[in-house]
């Protein structure tokens, strides 16, 4: 029996994933979470076979617990199930630790058999992603310049960045600067948006 744990903030979402699973005989639902913050816990008490997380989830996002849940509980397969297919979040999750990535629009019988594939220690990627990931490269942003177009996209001010982040004002521009010119993007909001398209926040 494969045990899986499902993590998405919608309702709704989670439980037609966990009714479409417990359809099947060789898979067992082993618990559901709606927020970030409580995946690792849960997965440490459940120990599921492979976990079905999401990327945007309150409390912290579905990347951040994949690389947690990599160090805390390594012999746990995540595959991330998302709105999302942008190649910039397939990057990320590839590099955190996870073994699948797959798009909520696929057909059931996929998601099915990528938890299968998932629970055998085979990687399952979305095709058409992957290849775009493969051709759009890397996130060219430091880690910081990411930090401050995430805080761009809420609209603040460069104060507003720099109170939030505990940085200069003038660090901010820097950053902000940077990240412009590696997105070719003519404003600051218009940086993060375009970093946001890809995946790369």
């Amino acid at each position: 029996m494969i045990r899986v744990l499902l993590a998405d903030d919608q309702a709704l979402i989670r439980g037609a994933l966990a009714s479409m699973l417990k359809l099947e005989p060789d898979l067992e639902v082993v618990g559901e979470v709606g927020s970030g913050s409580e995946v690792e816990a849960a997965a440490l008490r459940t120990r599921p076979d492979v976990v079905l997380m999401d990327v945007q989830m309150p409390g912290k996002d579905g990347l951040a617990v994949t690389a947690d849940l990599a160090r805390s509980l390594p012999s746990c397969k995540i595959v991330i199930c998302t709105t999302f297919g942008r190649p910039g979040y397939l990057t990320r999750a590839v590099a955190a630790g996870a073994v699948g990535f797959l798009v909520k629009d696929a057909p059931p019988e996929q998601l099915v058999e990528a938890v299968r594939r998932a629970a055998a220690g085979l990687r399952v990627l979305d095709y058409a992603l992957a290849s775009e990931a493969m051709l759009s490269g890397t996130s060219p942003l430091t880690a910081r310049e990411r930090e401050v177009l995430a805080e761009a996209l809420g609209g603040g001010t460069v104060t507003d960045i720099a109170r939030t982040l505990g940085l200069s004002d003038g660090t901010v521009r820097n950053h902000v600067s940077s990240a412009m010119a590696k997105t070719s993007a003519r404003t600051r909001a218009e940086a993060a948006r375009i970093a946001e398209s890809n995946g790369w926040l």
